[in-house]
């Protein structure tokens, strides 16, 4: 092809590639291989681009395939590589550009390559791709060197041992997407894969000994976040409008191969592929990941693991207990700054999230802190703009927040932190409130969206053990976080009253007490003081007195009835019966938080008790009903003691007296009269099977965040892909 051709069509004629993948066998020590991999060109920054590529050069891919097991190829490629890399180390302190861009492209042929087989071929072809040489047709090497073990050893040794340079980026990026794309055999199971080739070459043998210090330069690009060379000092040399002599010996790969990533301009991306700071850091994250949640072997743990699970901190200097394997020390000042920084994206909040769960040492440094707000802040914004996140996103984040509030030093510190102006909360103009009243009023709002959109039992689950978590140590709550606790507890017992009147008396059309709920808004809670209040009382009494006889009976009865008036015994219950118990359990939990900050920090928040009384009416409704009669004994005290209280200092009284008679009264009111329940305590733990979870989530991320690779979406069996 000529000097100037820039058709992708054309690349299955290049003379070069046709070499590669045909017939001839070509020696290690053939001068073609200068030749092949002299080309320059712009490194491929965006999955579009690959695409564009693997599509030009897949017939390329197929004839090497076929031809392989005849010539070994694909194996003198891989020992090309492996030679050069060994001087690799020494190039980079000599800067010796040529020889480090010549070994940056085998290394990228060879990435290519390997995408392609292992999309299309099984893992015992694979390997034996590794194991022909130059001998009769479909004979191996019977060699005891293995050259794929080899090659991935030289890749972890590439990683850890050379240098960042601006002259040994490319190639240090390169050498930790090809040791993503060997493990990605992952994407095309639907199934979890427990044993496979991939496992047995990185959890034993000869890379086993790299395993912490692959862990520790992989968390340190995430760490440093260095960003790619600028274009004067890129390793590639520019080729000039003439064209030096060497460049001119791979003039036809360089303008005919190459061309496919310049089309639209040098270095140009897809208008939709958002701009990386650092594609090491992404890159290098996303292999630890992967690493990470790799299952255990049959025989032995997670090596990868268990260097996430028992790193220390630099400043640690206690020894290190004999059966903990592959540990290692980092700088946690460092680690602690890049979580906070980087938590935009999910593979970050997946990482603080495993650190958090895995590693003890991690999660006691950080509830350490003095500065927490700047982790929890980052977490907080996930969760309010849930509309705009994927859910495992929203999932980790609130893991997150629950195993933070697993301490009781986390939830008393987070009261003394006082924020000023948080734009990024839209309904209501924040100017000073504490950290954790904004995290009530985050994590308060996730749960009204998820009851109203997404329905999601785990997640509402999960809010409410955070707030639960720390209700014992509510300090000083801001009177919009202290109304909304109540006004959400209001809007589920009223709820709640409309969904028991619907279930037990399908047929009465109750149309007094159905205007009365459809005319209430989220914030329009004061209507209660109308007639309809009134009739929402009385009518309440009826239904908690009917209840308290036999309260699952009653139910029960009720959902039988209501599906023998349904034109179909097939036809599922409306909504409203099965949101029921969900309703109930709510309830049940906002009412048992706000009972445990009434007995344990009554004193500390004045607040909560006048957003009580605002709502008391509603809540002295529910006295009698038999699921919660036990946890009404003190919030039915309080509001009856400081009912009585103002009813003493006449009516009338401003907000600001009515708090003060709450200070008052604070003092008056007897301890002992509050009943005591157990604390409330949640701890997050693994479902078992996590993998099964993880594992899909981990490889989403490389499918749709890695920098420079594609994979074909009909291909992927693993998860199931969003419609475009």
């Amino acid at each position: 092809m000529g000097s100037n051709s820039s058709r992708i069509g054309d690349l299955p004629k290049n003379e070069y590639l046709k070499k590669l993948s045909g017939t001839e066998s070509v020696s290690e020590n053939d001068p073609f291989w200068n030749q092949l991999l002299s080309f320059s060109f712009p490194a491929p920054t965006s999955s579009t681009e690959l695409k564009l590529l693997e599509e030009a050069t897949i017939s390329v891919c197929r004839s090497l395939v076929e031809n392989n097991p005849r010539t070994g190829n694909f194996g003198a490629l891989i020992k090309v590589f492996l030679s050069r890399t060994k001087e690799l180390k020494l190039s980079a302190e000599c800067q010796n550009h040529i020889f480090i861009w010549q070994t940056h492209n085998a290394l990228f042929i060879i990435c290519c390559l390997l995408k392609v087989f292992i999309c299309e071929m099984s893992e015992e072809e694979l390997q034996l791709h590794f194991t022909y040489e130059d001998k009769s047709p479909g004979t191996y090497s019977s060699d005891s060197e293995d050259l794929l073990e080899e090659l991935l050893c030289c890749l972890m040794q590439l990683i850890t041992d050379i240098p960042l340079l601006d002259i040994t980026y490319e190639i240090s990026v390169e050498a930790v997407s090809t040791m993503i794309v060997f493990l990605s055999c992952q994407l095309f199971h639907k199934e979890v894969l427990r044993q496979s080739i991939s496992h047995k070459y990185l959890m034993q043998g000869r890379c086993l000994p790299y395993t912490s210090k692959l862990v520790k330069t992989l968390l340190y690009n995430f760490i440093r976040q260095e960003k790619p060379p600028p274009p004067g000092a890129h390793v590639f040399p520019q080729q000039s409008e003439a064209g030096g002599l060497l460049y001119g010996l791979a003039s036809g790969v360089a303008t005919g191969l190459w061309t496919v990533f310049t089309l639209g301009g040098v270095g140009s991306k897809a208008a939709a592929t958002p701009e990386l700071s650092s594609p090491l850091a992404n890159q290098s994250l996303l292999l630890l990941l992967v690493l990470a949640n790799l299952t255990d072997a049959a025989d032995a743990p997670n090596p990868y693991k268990q260097a996430i699970m028992s790193f220390k901190n630099t400043q640690d200097s206690s020894p290190f207990p004999s059966s903990v394997p592959h540990a290692f020390q980092i700088n946690f000042n460092s680690l602690y700054t890049a979580l906070c920084e980087q938590q935009t994206s999910d593979q970050a909040t997946l990482l603080l999230y495993t650190l958090l769960h895995q590693n003890s040492n991690v999660r006691t440094y950080m509830l350490a802190r003095t500065d927490m707000e700047n982790l929890v802040l980052p977490i907080l914004e996930i969760l309010y703009h849930v509309e705009e996140r994927n859910s495992h996103h929203v999932y980790m984040a609130l893991i997150i927040l629950l195993i933070l509030t697993e301490d009781d030093g986390f939830n008393r510190s987070i009261h003394e932190v006082i924020l000023k102006n948080i734009t990024w909360y839209s309904e209501r103009v924040l100017t000073e409130i504490s950290l954790g009243s904004l995290l009530i009023l985050v994590v308060i709002r996730t749960i009204q969206y998820n009851m109203t959109r997404t329905r999601d039992k785990y997640l509402h689950t999960n809010c409410l053990a955070a707030l639960a978590n720390m209700s014992a140590q509510f300090r000083s709550l801001h009177q919009y976080a202290a109304q909304r606790i109540i006004s959400y507890t209001c809007r589920h017992l009223r709820r709640y009253v409309c969904v028991l009147d619907k279930l037990c008396f399908p047929h009465s059309h109750c149309s007094t007490l159905r205007q009365c709920f459809s005319t209430l808004s989220d914030n329009g809670e004061e209507l209660l003081s109308l007639t309809c209040s009134h009739i929402l009382r009385s009518y309440a009494s009826s239904l908690f007195s009917l209840l308290s006889k036999k309260h699952n009976k009653v139910l029960e009865q009720a959902t039988q009835s209501l599906r023998g008036s349904l034109s179909s015994n097939d036809a599922p219950l409306p909504d409203y019966a099965q949101d029921l118990n969900v309703i109930e359990e709510v309830i049940r939990m906002m009412l048992e938080i706000i009972n445990s900050c009434l007995t344990n920090s009554l004193h500390h928040n004045p607040n909560l008790v006048y957003a009580l009384l605002y709502k008391r009416d509603l809540f002295e409704q529910f006295r009698t009903h038999p699921s919660f009669q036990d946890i009404m004994q003190n919030i039915d005290l309080v509001i009856t003691f400081f009912s009585s209280r103002l009813l003493q200092a006449g009516a009338e009284l401003s907000v600001e007296r009515v708090l003060e008679i709450i200070k008052q009264g604070v003092v008056a009111l007897p301890k002992d009269r509050l009943k005591k329940f157990p604390e409330l305590k949640f701890k997050y733990v693994e479902e078992e099977q996590p993998e099964e979870f993880f594992i899909p989530y981990v490889w989403s991320l490389v499918y749709n965040s890695a920098v420079g690779l594609y994979w074909n979406p009909q291909d992927i069996q693993l998860f199931t892909m969003d419609a475009d």
